[in-house]
């Protein structure tokens, strides 16, 4: 005798996309419970008749009317139908695993050799549509498993993965090196590529990844070339990090000398002198240094820029010009009459090279001045006049000061 059941439930597990109900005989007043994210379909004679959503029903006529039409089920009683139920997950189930089934062919654009590559993920499904699903898919199964699901999918994933990668790998010439760095953009692309063929059999491809690209590890040949593609690697990083040094020591180079420069700029200001007063500082420095007059010519320093300095710098180098002034210019010093003349005027004694046209220097920043200025052309400071006011002195003045060294009167500025 068969069992005619009243109580009619799922007991798959939550791994289960599709699970057929054992029995196939119900009573019109039996009850079937369907659970949340479940679908239950009657079929009968290869046909998807009623569906059911979640909740718990009682199998009625008014309430499984497709199957009323094809059996002529009395209205009245409790009357023993024979039907087939699927009860369908419409959870979204994660971390379901992927693979190609052969390798994916290519050239590696970089080094010119064939290579052979698997390609593997996840994704995770969800049945949209549960009729289509039965109808296109599962026809006589018993129960429908994530494994087999994504078994049935196989053709689609082989051909959209395999001819994806390889013409993306060779279109953007995208090294086996490099390939793990665009294993997402891969994920982007190939999910939008395969959904409408899922949805096709009433399935939604709600997530997609590309995990892993599977290279060609332990073939001699594949071996070989990684190998030389890492010495290459690191010897342009030993040159980067070659020049990143030079530059780094140019740069320091360059910043130590402007720091000096600006300190040497501060030490002059604070101290009230120019770079040009500094220069004939150094100058003056060299004259008192040398005792003999042909050292003295050689240099070719004339006395007027020295005693502009004198002037310009102050007490800093006063002493030092004075010493090397009077070592060289005194009736008994080294030079001695060498740098004394007599004018035929008045019989006055001209001590310096200022009486025979040497050129003069400006006493506040040392730039020498023209024939006859009265004014700095480089600061504008007014420059002394070069002969004693005196009528009856005239002497011609070879060195800053404030009185005539002829005759004492205070020097006119």
């Amino acid at each position: 005798m068969v069992k005619i059941l009243d109580d009619i439930k799922y007991e798959g597990d939550n791994k289960t996309f599709v699970w057929k109900h054992p029995t196939t005989d119900f009573n019109t007043a039996s009850y079937l419970t369907v659970n949340a994210s479940q679908e239950a379909l009657f079929y009968m004679n290869g046909q998807a008749l009623d569906l059911f959503g979640p909740g718990r029903h009682t199998l009625k006529t008014q309430n499984i009317p497709l199957i009323r039409n094809l059996m002529s089920l009395p209205t009245g009683g409790v009357t023993p139908f024979h039907c087939e139920v699927y009860f369908i997950n419409k959870v979204e189930q994660l971390a379901i695993k992927w693979g190609t089934s052969s390798k994916v062919q290519y050239m590696d654009p970089e080094y010119g050799f064939p290579l052979s590559i698997g390609v593997s993920g996840e994704m995770s499904l969800r049945i949209e549509d549960s009729r289509k699903l039965l109808v296109k898919v599962v026809g006589t199964e018993t129960e429908l498993g994530q494994e087999r699901l994504a078994e049935y999918f196989r053709m689609f994933l082989d051909t959209r993965v395999k001819s994806h990668i390889a013409r993306v790998m060779q279109d953007k010439a995208i090294s086996i090196f490099e390939v793990d760095a665009r294993l997402e953009d891969f994920t982007v692309d190939l999910h939008s590529l395969l959904k409408p063929d899922f949805a096709d059999y009433g399935t939604s491809l709600e997530r997609f990844f590309v995990t892993n690209i599977v290279k060609p590890d332990g073939d001699p040949q594949y071996e070989e070339f990684k190998a030389l593609h890492f010495r290459q690697f690191a010897d342009v990083k030993d040159a980067e990090i070659r020049q990143n040094v030079g530059v780094i020591e140019q740069e320091t180079e360059a910043k130590k000398t402007v720091i000096e420069a600006g300190a040497a700029a501060q030490k002059r200001q604070i101290e009230g002198y120019t770079y040009q007063q500094e220069r004939g500082f150094d100058v003056a420095e060299k004259v008192a240094e040398n005792e003999g007059v042909g050292e003295f010519s050689n240099m070719g320093i004339g006395l007027g820029m020295v005693a502009g300095v004198g002037g310009g710098v102050g007490t800093a180098v006063g002493g030092v010009v004075n010493t090397a002034m009077g070592a060289v210019a005194q009736p008994g010093g080294i030079l001695g009459g060498a740098l004394a003349s007599t004018d035929g005027a008045g019989g006055q004694a001209i001590t310096g090279m200022e009486g025979a046209g040497q050129a003069r220097f400006c006493e506040n920043c040392g730039e020498q001045l023209a024939l006859g200025a009265g004014f700095c052309e480089e600061c504008g400071t007014a420059v002394p006049a070069n002969t004693c006011s005196n009528p009856e002195c005239g002497a011609v003045f070879t060195r800053p000061g404030k009185f005539c060294p002829g005759c004492g009167a205070k020097r006119e500025v």
